[in-house]
């Protein structure tokens, strides 16, 4: 049987919505720190950038707080695909590794999340609903080979997460499938941000780019499309 099979329970409008509950509140609260710094401090926006720049280059510090904000960012909402640019950004070509680092950190956050918690997190639409009849039972006979196939199809990252583990796969297949899936998306997204030149951005220049390391990020990117629509190709043949 299914998920989609299975009866809907009732549930309270907290248990159902309580992730962008607490997503709105964080961002709630960072959009009026910004405003009471910005009030105190008497600094503009470009000028509060480049502080927080600044500290994010930081050899230890700048690190350790991106790694804990892509841990925690499923629980936000917010984009990997952003942050793992700004990783490129603020890192270079380094911060593949600290996206590796958190991106794996958030994705076994979710993961546990989805575990304990899952009620509410899957949303009841037809695509969604499309994906769980797919990838059900496949998922728990061949958790590794499985999950490692969503990441190169590029499916929904934090849906992905959140499936696994409601339905209870074994997180070391999981977590070994999502690190050796998502490189190429990864050093993609990473490489285009460190492609970009900040310092000339927040400069209020015209943004340049490393035409090298730019072209390789669009290389990777275009290589990692082309499989993820032959292996789509392939899924949708094996169904039919």
């Amino acid at each position: 049987m299914t998920l989609s099979m299975q009866p809907k329970k009732k549930s309270s409008f907290l248990s159902d919505h309580w992730q962008k509950l607490l997503a709105l509140g964080f961002w709630l609260t960072l959009l009026g720190a910004y405003i009471y710094y910005s009030q105190v401090t008497g600094l503009s926006t470009v000028e509060i950038l480049r502080r927080l720049t600044a500290f994010m280059m930081h050899p230890v510090f700048g690190p350790l707080l991106f790694i804990f904000l892509y841990t925690v960012r499923p629980i936000f909402l917010f984009s990997a695909g952003v942050l793992s640019i700004a990783a490129g950004a603020f890192f270079g070509p380094l911060g593949i590794l600290w996206v590796v680092i958190g991106s794996n950190m958030g994705a076994l956050l979710a993961y546990v999340i989805g575990r304990y918690f899952g009620k509410g997190l899957l949303d009841d639409t037809s695509e969604e609903i499309n994906l769980v009849s797919k990838y059900t039972n496949r998922m728990r006979s061949r958790s590794f080979e499985t999950v490692f196939l969503m990441r190169l199809l590029f499916l929904p990252y934090d849906f992905v997460n959140y499936l696994a583990g409601f339905l209870k796969i074994d997180w070391k297949a999981f977590l070994l499938a999502t690190a050796l899936g998502s490189i190429p998306g990864t050093v993609a997204f990473t490489l285009f941000g460190a492609s970009i030149s900040l310092e000339k951005v927040l400069d209020g220049a015209r943004p340049e780019f490393n035409p090298w390391i730019l072209v390789s990020a669009v290389a990777i990117f275009l290589i990692s499309i082309g499989i993820s629509r032959w292996l789509r190709k392939r899924e949708e043949a094996r169904s039919a």
